[in-house]
């Protein structure tokens, strides 16, 4: 695992394919026959890429604060995002693109100094060698039940062909990994559909460190990657060991016109805030329309969240996870000498932030964003069993940011909380 992962805290996905012509859902919307296979690659015919502009891409991503991006170069459907030479089943010679988009926003990122990160689905629902085995090489009794964009229909299974479409993706990843710079991080996906044994790991894996021994691999690879990475449902528990969650900005992953479901700027924020106060990143994605450009309505979501985070970087960066929310109803971070407590403030309070359990003296409390220093008070608490009282900090309305508010704590000494169930003292 490379340290860089963990300080980034923020990564735009980005999921770009055919799929936005008709603004249909990438990949699942054949496999699952709301469409015909061929109406969907119809598509192809009408990917032109024609405004679209890494560099723009790039401005927009720096400017979220992201320290990373990740780019679909294959989805589910087998159409490849470069000039791959193992399938002619890509936007160069398929499509009126006709550019390698992969070059041009690996190009873009590194230039910026943004992690470079390439999404690669590992099935291929469009290879003709794909759907030659069953998951875990096991026969269904019931043939109905196995699609025929991943699976045999005739219930017989060739292993040969099976080693064949590994060959294809081992030389399309080695393209990914040796034509386009240093690629700090593959997100796989699809390793659901095939058991670890026959996506050949941990071989696999190793084959890849082969090609680049710091890549950082997700999770999606039948237990051997490198970190989780939890999707649409934020976790409540946090995740053991690094982690990423992966969300959308309205419902969708590619572009869909129609859906208007977009969550506001501020719950975007206070999502983020949730995933680094347990120690996690968040990935946000973007669908940009089928000519490469970008709805301003995730645009603007992008831009305000980069506005948030740069006015309050310190509690975002070089920070660790926070305090648990039995000692504060909200999100936080600590710094990394743990001398420095930020706490986020979700919602307006009427008069108090109330934090419990901290053993240390306060030195300063200020509002982030604007510097002010806050007052605050202390009830209750037992000093002869070493237990902290109610820290109540003096807070309105009229001290709180537009959307979440940070409180920086600092101390003396290194953090200590208090996490006991109290002193029960008898009286006689």
């Amino acid at each position: 695992m490379q340290p860089w992962f963990e300080n980034a805290k923020l990564g735009i996905f980005i999921h770009y394919g055919i799929y936005a012509v008709d603004g249909v859902a990438e990949s699942w919307s054949f496999y699952n026959g709301h469409i015909p296979y061929e109406q969907y690659m119809k598509q192809l015919d009408g990917f032109t890429a024609s405004k679209f502009d890494a560099e723009a891409w790039a401005d927009l991503i720096e400017k979220s604060g992201a320290k990373y991006a990740v780019l679909t170069t294959k989805h589910h459907d087998g159409v490849a995002l470069w000039d791959t030479k193992y399938s002619d089943l890509n936007v160069i010679q398929k499509t009126p693109a006709k550019r390698d988009i992969v070059k041009e926003y690996a190009e873009a990122i590194q230039k910026r100094g943004i992690h470079l990160g390439m999404y690669y689905s590992l099935i291929d629902w469009s290879h003709p060698d794909y759907p030659s085995v069953y998951e875990g090489g096991k026969v269904p009794e019931d043939l109905s039940t196995a699609n025929r964009f991943s699976s045999p229909q005739d219930g017989i299974q060739d292993e040969e062909r099976w080693q064949k479409f590994l060959e294809f993706n081992n030389n399309q990843l080695r393209e990914i990994l040796t034509n386009y710079g240093k690629v700090d991080l593959l997100w796989f996906d699809g390793d659901w559909e095939r058991s670890a044994e026959q996506w050949n790991l941990p071989a696999f894996k190793e084959y890849l460190h082969t090609l680049n021994p710091d890549i950082i691999i997700n999770s999606r690879l039948q237990g051997h990657g490198d970190y989780k990475t939890p999707e649409q449902g934020i976790p409540i528990t946090r995740p053991e060991g690094p982690w990423e969650f992966c969300t959308t900005i309205n419902t969708s992953w590619g572009y869909v016109p129609t859906d208007n479901k977009y969550k506001s700027l501020n719950q975007i924020i206070r999502m983020f805030c949730d995933c680094i106060s347990m120690g996690g990143n968040m990935l946000l994605d973007i669908g940009p329309r089928e000519d490469g450009t970008i709805d301003k309505r995730q645009e603007d979501i992008l831009l305000g969240l980069g506005d948030w985070i740069r006015t309050h970087e310190e509690a975002v960066f070089g920070t660790e996870e926070g305090i648990m929310t039995r000692y504060y109803l909200g999100g936080s971070t600590v710094s990394k000498d743990r001398k420095t407590l930020y706490l986020f403030v979700y919602d307006d309070p009427k008069e108090n932030v109330c934090l419990k359990g901290l053993c240390n003296p306060i030195k300063k409390i200020t509002v982030l964003h604007s510097g002010k220093e806050l007052s605050h008070e202390i009830h209750g608490g037992v000093p002869w069993f070493n237990i902290p009282g109610t820290t109540w900090i003096h807070m309105t309305p009229e001290d709180t940011h537009e959307q979440v508010t940070v409180l920086k704590l600092e101390f003396d000494e290194e953090l200590e909380m208090y996490g006991g169930s109290g002193a029960v003292v008898t009286h006689n």
